[in-house]
Order: C-alpha cells, then structure tokens, then sequence
C-alpha cells in the first residue's frame, strides 16, 4: 500500500458550478441507511461521498446466488420488511413490491404429530387449530394480546420518522401498558396473556430474534418485542419481491440520481473528530475532509476509527442457515400442507419453557438441544428469485434462523467447530418435526456440494464488519428520549448523535436503528440538513 496520502477525487469541486462553499458530507458504510442518508443529502444540495469497504452497496440488505452453478438469488443476510416507513419508500421513489402472507405462523407440539397454524385469513381456522393443540381458551387471549398492541403500534411507529419523542409522549402512547410493556419484563406479559406453552413461545420469539437475553430477567426483550410489532402499525414481516438486493438496488440508485458519489473497496482506516477520514482504495491511502462524517458501521466500529475504547461490546446471538431444497417436506401433521406450514413463520422447538432452557444452555456453553429455530420459505411468496427451470422443476428456498447461539460461543468452540455443530443441530431441530428426513431433499450445486450454507456470528461479523455478528449493531434502545437525555442539538433531538458534532450516526446503532427500513439514515440525514443549514 502506498505510504503517502493522496489528495482525494472528492476533494477537487466537480463540473465548473461547483461551489468551494458547497457543504461536504462523507458516509462511512454503504449499506441500506447510509444509501438513505446519501440520497437526502444530496437531494438536500450536499456534495455527499459514500465510502463502502465491500464491492457491492448494501451492506446486509443484498441478494447473493449463494450455491454455484443454481439460478436462486437468495436474501443473503436481512430478510423480511416490517419497519420501512411509506414515506421513506415514497421520498426515495422505490420501487419495491412487499408481499404479505396469509399464513402468519405454524409451531408442530413437540413429540406429537400436532400443531397450531395461525392462518390470517381464516380465524375460523385458526381458531379450530388452538383447539387441536390444547390451547382453546388462548385463540381469543392471543388475538387479544395482538389488539392490545395494535392500539400504540401505529402511533409509535408514526414516530419514528420524527426527533425523538420523549418518554412522556411515548406513555401517552401507551397508555396503561406502559408499565407492563416497558418496565416489567416481557415474559411476565407474556405469561399473564395466555397460558399454553406453546402459545407463550409463539408470541416470545419476537423479543429473542437476535437477542441473548432472559425474559424474566430484564427488559431487553421488551424493546426487541416492541421494534417486531410496531412496522407499520400491524407488526407484519413482509416478502421484498426480487429479493433484498431489489430494496437496497432501489436506495443505491436513488442516491446516485440524487448526486452522491459512491465508492466501493474504499476501506476507512481513520475518522478524525474534525471531519477528516482516511480510507485506502486501489492500495492507496486517501484522505477526504468534510464539514459533517456519518457513519453506518456500528458504533464498536466507529470508535476504532476514531481510535477511542467502545463503550460495550455488542454480541449476536443467532445462527443464520441458506437452504435450496428441490421440494418442501413433508409434515409429520395430517391436513396440513407443506405450502401452508412454511408460508408463514415456521416455529421449531420454540415453546416458552424450551427457549428458557435454551438460554440457560448457552449460558453453560452449550448449544441448545434442541435448537429453537424459526423458517421462512420466500420462494413461495415470491417465485422470482429462482430461475425458469428451478421453479419449473419445484424447489425451494428455507431461510433459518437459530435462536440463542451468543457469539460468546465462538470463543470456546472454535468457529469452524461451532459452525458444522450448529449445521447438525440445525438438521436435527428441523428433522425432529418432520415426516422425513430434511437432508435427502438438499440440492446439490454445479460441483455437487449439498446447497446449505451456515453463517455464524463470527461468519456475519467478519462479512459485513457487524461486530459480534449483532444484526443490531448495539443493544437495542428505546425509540423515545429518556427523561434525562439531552435534546440540545438537532444529532440529539434525531437520536443519531456521538461524544463529536461533526460526527454523526447513520446506521443501525442509531436511536431507531436495526432492521431494514432506512430510518436511521433519514434521521442522521435530518440532523445533518439542520446542522448545515441546508
């Protein structure tokens, strides 16, 4: 690498209108929030640079043909859509369809050849299904504890495209369940709103997805629970048609129409304070100033580059597993068709009383047995992402998600240990609530390999730099200000501000930060236009 730091591109003005007095503002990461803070700003009049380490824009919001030689684009990382406010899709002119699916969950009972389908476009059915496992009273109890949100969700969620309310407006919000939803923990709500195993466990993986926590032990999960069922003030995870790289694509393209300069294999090395950051590309080291930074990485990352200690180490706690399947399997559950159960979110060994072992087994530094595990299957919402002769043929795609495997785990096994005993208990958690064995079913890629692929915490923090492999970033916080926080400067108010006022965050650490939805880019992008004076 050369030694010497060069004069950066985004320092010379560009084209003879260009303005010395021109207000600079340089993005650190190219993922999905800060593509939104660039498109702002720039639309704004900033002159914007984006510097993203990776070849490719994105960041965990991006489509890979992950298996050689098989025309499937699967959503490599990220996943679903809940939290991506209309009017940032309207703002950026996005282009992306989200399908909505008719089937919100199936749980097989565990060791039975039963299970509860939660089929939200017939409660009748619905209804019967609670019946089968034992769960009766709970039908209404459960649909009760969804309407009981519903009547805060929408408000809420109408905040967080605003500064930060503070915690008094949020309680006005809402209301009477604020003390429960906010300072009791979660799963003492959770166990007061319905009582079969299985039904708590249901409601309970919304308040663990990504989260290492207890939930009898803390509010963590109440703030996890809180950014699952607030999106658009229904709480739905949607399908993107074309995969996440079609959303991310659609944000990219935005910025770039906007003005912005985007730069890609750009490695930021150093932020200093005062605006300057150093990064090194074609094996040169560069050095660009900037009235304002805005940094998407997480905040672990951002005080590495600005050579300070973190202030906590974030940690993940999933596994993320891609599989192509050339069919669905079967179920072990008479009258219920594969098409059904795995339309919607397809809950493995997730009952309350076996998400609580599984955390305690982690705890001891063992994987839980069995993994608690969800499954999506995005093919069947949206057929598009694999090729003619693979939907021709039936395949199909299932997305796992493993729930309490902490990063911590990483440290004793050994990440390449961890990862093919996460792949076999995966195999076994799935295979325990099936009719037939889920392996046979794998297809096989152009060098005849079996089409799975296992991402680890370490796997994910090392691809995508999200230290721990947290998908959050940082501990989730609430989307409101506490009563003690400062809201003096507009970084404040947007709830994306550092310990530095030229520097500014835009990604999911932000205040609001965490799933795929570009508000932490727009807010930072807000702060930044007050900031400037744009």
């Amino acid at each position: 690498m050369t030694e010497q730091l060069l004069r950066d591109p985004a320092d010379e003005p560009r084209g003879a209108s260009a303005s010395s007095s021109r207000r600079r503002v340089v993005i650190v990461g190219g993922g999905h929030n800060g593509l939104t803070a660039a498109a702002y700003l720039a639309r704004a009049g900033a002159d914007v640079t984006v510097l993203e380490r990776l070849d490719v824009f994105g960041g965990a919001a991006i489509s890979a043909t992950a298996f050689t030689g098989l025309d499937a684009r699967l959503s490599r990382y990220a996943y679903l859509v809940s939290l991506l406010p209309p009017s940032i899709a309207n703002d950026l002119g996005l282009n992306v369809s989200l399908v909505r699916r008719r089937y919100s969950s199936y749980t097989p009972v565990p060791d039975t050849n039963g299970g509860l389908l939660v089929d939200n476009g017939d409660w009748a059915a619905s209804t019967a299904s609670f019946a089968s496992v034992g769960a009766t009273a709970d039908a209404e109890r459960f649909a009760a504890f969804y309407r009981r949100i519903a009547r805060f969700a929408g408000a809420l969620f109408d905040t967080v495209t605003s500064p930060l309310p503070t915690a008094a407006q949020a309680q006005a919000l809402l209301g009477d369940d604020w003390d429960a939803f906010v300072h009791r923990p979660i799963g003492e709500v959770i166990e007061a709103s319905v009582e079969h195993d299985l039904v708590r466990g249901v409601i309970a993986t919304d308040a663990l997805i990504g989260t290492f926590t207890d939930l009898h032990d803390s509010t963590d999960g109440n703030r996890c629970l809180l950014y699952h069922v607030i999106g658009g003030g229904t709480g739905d995870w949607d399908v993107p048609v074309g995969g996440m790289g079609v959303l991310s694509g659609g944000v990219e393209q935005a910025a770039r129409v906007a003005g912005a300069r985007l730069i890609a294999e750009a490695e930021v090395t150093e932020i200093d304070p005062d605006g300057a950051v150093t990064y090194v590309a074609g094996e040169q080291a560069h050095r660009v100033t900037a009235d304002l930074v805005l940094c998407g990485a997480a905040p672990e990352v951002l005080a590495g580059l600005l050579r300070e200690a973190p202030s906590v180490r974030a940690e993940g706690a999933q596994v993320k597993i891609n599989l192509l399947l050339r069919r669905l399997p079967r179920l072990r559950q008479a009258g219920i068709a594969p098409e059904a159960a795995f339309g919607g979110t397809f809950h493995i060994h997730e009952t309350l009383s076996e998400l609580a072992a599984g955390h305690a087994a982690a705890l001891d530094g063992r994987l839980p047995d069995p993994l608690p595990a969800e499954i999506y299957c995005h093919s069947l919402a949206d057929p598009s992402i694999l090729g003619e002769r693979l939907q021709a043929e039936g395949y199909q795609t299932l997305t796992l998600f493993g729930l309490h495997v902490p990063d911590r785990l990483v440290d004793s096994w050994g990440n390449d240990a961890l990862r093919e005993a996460l792949r076999t208990a995966a195999l076994a958690s799935l295979d325990s609530v099936l009719a037939e064995p889920i392996e046979p079913l794998l297809a096989t890629d152009g060098e005849g390999r079996p089409c799975i692929e296992v991402k680890t915490t370490r796997d994910i923090e090392t691809a995508l730099a999200m230290p721990g492999g947290n998908i959050f970033h940082a501990p989730l916080s609430w989307p409101w200000a506490e009563p003690d926080e400062p809201l003096a400067t507009p970084a404040q108010r947007w709830g994306v501000a550092t310990q530095h006022d030229r520097v500014l965050l835009c990604g999911a650490g932000a205040r609001r930060g965490g799933g795929v939805s570009g508000i932490a880019g727009q807010n930072a992008a807000m702060a930044a236009i007050e900031l400037l004076g744009l």
